[in-house]
């Protein structure tokens, strides 16, 4: 069973207004779910915890934005910090709303 949450809406409007959005917080609390439902048939998801997909993140990132187009949710981005400046460089260059 899903329970709505407040901040819903909020991450709706800031998707639509920002080119990537960060969402943190503690553990087990329901982040990844919240992501996932809004994100439902609109945007792809890719999580850190497939050590495939990490790998190809950390070692070929600009390969992981071709394989994996905007916009795009990914899980657990943390582990796979290298993949943030090519983040950026794609943002930079494509300036689309709510890719990331």
């Amino acid at each position: 069973m899903y329970i709505k949450r407040y901040l819903e809406t909020t991450i709706e409007k800031l998707s639509g207004c920002c080119k990537v959005l960060l969402v943190t917080g503690p553990r087990q609390v329901g982040k990844t779910t919240l992501l996932r439902r809004l994100a439902e048939g609109n945007r792809t998801y890719v999580t850190m915890d497939d050590i495939n997909v990490r790998s190809l993140a950390m070692t070929e990132p600009g390969l992981f934005l071709q394989r994996y187009k905007p916009p795009l949710l990914i899980d657990e981005i943390q582990m796979a910090p290298k993949l943030l400046p090519y983040i950026k460089m794609y943002v930079d260059e494509h300036g689309n709303n709510g890719d990331f």
